[in-house]
């Protein structure tokens, strides 16, 4: 099995993904209110930062629930 040097959690899994994951985290961020901007964001809680992250899986699980039982589009 080959070693990946890159041990952190935070990285792009399919990297054609990256743009898209950074603009639903500035529409999340938005949305709640957090003042997230592009590059050093160090001047924020972890509870906003948290907050964004939180909702982001959120609803990642959601849309992906939906997709599993053929509901997509539709929102509770």
């Amino acid at each position: 099995m080959a070693s990946n040097n890159n041990s952190g959690s935070n990285r792009v899994e399919v990297p054609e993904a990256k743009e898209a994951l950074n603009r639903f985290k500035m529409e999340v961020a938005n949305e709640l209110g957090v003042p997230l901007k592009q590059g050093y964001n160090g001047d924020l809680t972890s509870r906003q930062n948290g907050s964004v992250g939180g909702e982001m899986v959120r609803r990642m699980i959601r849309n992906q629930e939906q997709a599993m039982s053929g509901q997509s589009g539709q929102q509770q």
